[in-house]
């Protein structure tokens, strides 16, 4: 099968930025697609002018022109030109470095993931020439221009008015589409509340699994006179970082410590020092995945925004790690407490409760660690692909026959999550 792939970011040497999990996912996809024998090439945003083609570990990887004023992931703080480059990437139709891949390529199916900067147009543009659409929900694009539905410090619960307006046709756009993935049941419902797929036949879940590679988990010894939490990411206040920072302040440092693994610049690592002076944090860095979990007996993912699907839920589990997570967004639906995890509330205070009461039992981390490093029905990269597998085929024979998928009596989206391609 062919497959076109888009992402607004995708990792290869000549254009390495890496943001979320979204282009982790991308690229690790496409391999995977491309070793299961699929031919793949993947469309993303240009990060700079006059971008030529890549071949990266065998896949073709052309980047599209971003015609807007600047480009995504970039920093902008004058609001008149963030409102204009919003407002242009609602209003685009045209997709021509799509269009172009298209008749060279002649896919089987088009699957976009993140569209800034690529914008909701190569939708139009592929159901034009005739291939089937699924786009994957990684985040609130079509909802916020900021793509994470979070403002002053807080998750929004409602779209604003700037928001509704600067986000219009992408909404309208969806009519587009032959097939919509959600990560996590919330990311999909809070999209489908507001009264969006209503004409997209197929509306599924499929959650993220670790995109590291496969490895056998370790477990770590039972220490009764400390524990290691661990906290891995982007670090930033939707991420809950200070938050975090508050709670380890109420916490014993001698029982209590924090490895914090990611990028951050040495004034920001002083802002969270002086929140918890005392606490005993050590500031990582960028570091594999595989040294962070080798030296963390418990994950803490403090978020206070609806994450669509937190890859380090999924990386965590793989290590065999137990997760501290929050209400918010897919972890709730990913972490089972007290059997696979924690769940906790996001404010300083609960954080700290919870906390302490984790390190109060060593050996309940233990047994959670080796249940997890036990589990042999994990659900792993091989069966996100063979979900998507399925699904590229169904939309395929559905443009086969010219037939849409409907059961009389059922709204479409109950009759779609009873197939068996669907992870429970």
């Amino acid at each position: 099968m062919k497959i076109l792939l888009t992402s607004t970011l995708y990792p290869t040497p000549q254009a390495p930025k890496i943001v979320g999990g979204a282009e982790i996912f991308a690229r690790r996809f496409a391999e995977g697609l491309a070793q299961r024998g699929d031919e793949v090439e993947v469309v993303r945003a240009a990060s700079a002018p006059e971008q030529g083609r890549e071949l990266c570990n065998g896949i073709n990887v052309y980047s599209a022109p971003v015609q807007n004023v600047y480009a995504p992931f970039t920093e902008q703080k004058n609001v008149v030109k963030r409102s204009i480059w919003h407002a242009i990437d609602d209003w685009q139709i045209q997709a021509p470095m799509i269009a172009e891949r298209i008749r060279s390529f002649k896919p089987d199916v088009l699957h976009s993931n993140n569209l800034s900067g690529l914008t909701t147009a190569i939708w139009r543009v592929a159901a034009k020439l005739g291939v089937p659409v699924l786009h994957t929900l990684h985040d609130y694009y079509l909802t916020c221009p900021r793509c994470s539905r979070f403002d002053k410090g807080h998750s929004c619960e409602r779209t604003c008015t700037s928001c509704g307006i600067l986000t219009y046709h992408r909404k309208r756009a969806t009519h587009w589409l032959d097939a919509v993935v959600g990560v996590s049941e919330r990311v999909l419902s809070i999209h489908t509340d507001m009264g969006m797929f209503a004409e997209t036949p197929i509306r599924t879940v499929i959650r993220n699994a670790s995109t590291e590679p496969p490895r056998s988990p370790y477990p770590r010894p039972v220490c009764t006179t400390e524990v290691t939490f661990g906290f891995i990411g982007r670090i930033t206040e939707e991420k809950g970082i200070d938050n975090l920072m508050r709670a380890l302040a109420m916490l014993p440092p001698d029982r209590i410590r924090m490895m914090i693994a990611g990028r951050l610049g040495d004034q920001e690592q002083q802002r969270l020092r002086a929140l918890a002076p005392h606490a005993r944090v050590e500031f990582m860095g960028f570091v594999s995945p595989d040294e962070f979990y080798r030296q963390v007996d418990v994950v803490v993912a403090p978020s206070i925004w609806h994450d669509p699907g937190p890859l380090v839920v999924a990386d965590a589990k793989a290590a065999g790690r137990p997760l501290l997570g929050t209400h918010f967004g897919g972890m709730p639906e990913a972490i089972e407490h007290g059997m696979t995890g924690w769940l906790t509330e996001a404010d300083p205070q609960s954080l700290a409760r919870s906390m302490r009461e984790i390190a109060a039992d060593p050996h309940k981390i233990d047994e959670i660690s080796r249940r997890l490093i036990a589990d042999t029905n994990k659900w792993i990269f091989s069966d996100v692909l063979s979900s998507y597998k399925n699904l590229y085929e169904q939309l395929r024979q559905q443009r086969m026959s010219s037939v849409r998928p409907a059961i009389a009596g059922v709204p479409q989206a109950h009759a779609v999550a009873k197939s068996s391609f669907i992870p429970r």
